[in-house]
């Protein structure tokens, strides 16, 4: 076997390795601290932070298999099974724009990095509280929808705020991180 054969398999096997950690942690994140929305019986969570993390460690495609499959087992274990194809959905785009803004930016620049800090929040905010807004807004009113947007911003700024330094720790500490971005 030649050595580029060898380290092709290797990288397929990692990815699928960090995918499936990486999945694991967002569920966690996403199970360990659940805040109840009474009004579309949603709960606000953890998950952004997990989801920012991995969109800025490892890429917008981890990102989105992670943040996906992450929330929607965690809803299916957790009594929302009827809500996993939403958030698969909501979850996994929001982690690969925030992975596709954050790649296509020169994070070596400090302004870069804030732009594209701001950019990934604002359109994983967007696209995930929109997601769910007009999903629940279907299911029970948009009125009764609108009382989970606050919630959802929290959630994503929760998700910078934290996911941001823990990529740049990691990133400092093991420097070759930079090359598993997929």
């Amino acid at each position: 076997m030649d050595h580029k054969m060898k380290s092709s398999k290797q990288n397929l096997a990692f990815r699928i390795a960090a995918v499936a950690v990486l999945t694991a942690v967002t569920t966690v994140c996403t199970l360990i601290v659940r805040v109840p929305v009474t009004p579309t019986k949603g709960y606000i969570n953890l998950a952004d932070v997990a989801i920012f993390f991995t969109a800025l460690t490892f890429g917008p495609f981890t990102a989105l298999a992670s943040g996906g499959l992450g929330t929607a087992l965690a809803d299916i274990m957790g009594g929302y099974a009827q809500w996993a194809p939403i958030t698969f959905f909501a979850h996994g785009v929001q982690g690969l724009l925030i992975g596709l803004i954050f790649k296509a930016t020169d994070v070596e620049k400090k302004a870069s990095m804030i732009l594209a800090l701001i950019l990934a929040f604002l359109a994983g905010t967007i696209f995930m509280a929109g997601t769910y807004f007009m999903t629940a807004g279907m299911m029970y009113g948009f009125a009764a929808a609108a009382t989970e947007i606050p919630g959802n911003i929290l959630q994503n700024a929760a998700g910078v705020i934290i996911g941001f330094p823990l990529y740049l720790a990691v990133k400092k500490a093991y420097p070759p991180i930079a090359g598993f971005r997929w």
